[in-house]
């Protein structure tokens, strides 16, 4: 199903597993702008599997300007115990250079919003890298608000499986 906007030529479509390469393209390009290659051990094999596999992880849709891929939103669940409600997590939003400040990502982002709404969400949550001012600036511009009293902390690798281990 495509989805119209008010950009002309521009179009969101939920990603199929045709996609995979496009969105694992997008995912490097994305890990290069955020001086984080390095860490990318994403294979179209591995994203096929959990985005289109038995078991789905996460959904991605793509912008389309005419039949140009020029960004995708990556997005899976999370839940609220304290509203009782699911909420859209948007993991990864992209848009390629030369095709920003166009108000691509501003659509992919009310589509999201929708999308929430739609099935019965009660939150829509991301995060930004601190340094990405051209990001924070754009999210507060829409309204979003920092969650300042908030720190992730992550297990990565060895440290993971040595936690999974210590039971």
């Amino acid at each position: 199903m495509k989805i119209s906007t008010e950009i002309p030529d521009f179009e969101i479509r939920p990603a199929s597993e045709d996609d995979v390469p496009i969105i694992l393209s997008f995912i490097k390009e994305l890990a290069e702008y955020e001086r984080l290659s390095h860490e990318v051990i994403a294979t179209e094999d591995t994203l096929r599997e959990c985005l289109f596999g038995e078991r789905r992880f996460a959904e991605v849709v793509i912008g389309y300007y005419g039949n140009e891929p020029v960004g995708f939103a990556l997005f899976f669940y999370n839940f609220s115990t304290f509203l009782s409600k699911p909420g859209i997590y948007l993991e990864d939003l992209y848009v390629k250079p030369e095709f920003r400040r166009r108000g691509y990502g501003r659509v992919l982002l009310l589509y999201l919003a929708r999308l929430a709404k739609e099935r019965g969400c009660g939150r829509f949550e991301w995060s930004a890298l601190d340094w990405n001012e051209p990001a924070i600036n754009f999210y507060k511009n829409l309204g979003a608000v920092p969650m300042d009293e908030w720190t992730v902390y992550r297990v990565t690798g060895e440290t993971l499986s040595r936690l999974a281990n210590a039971l």
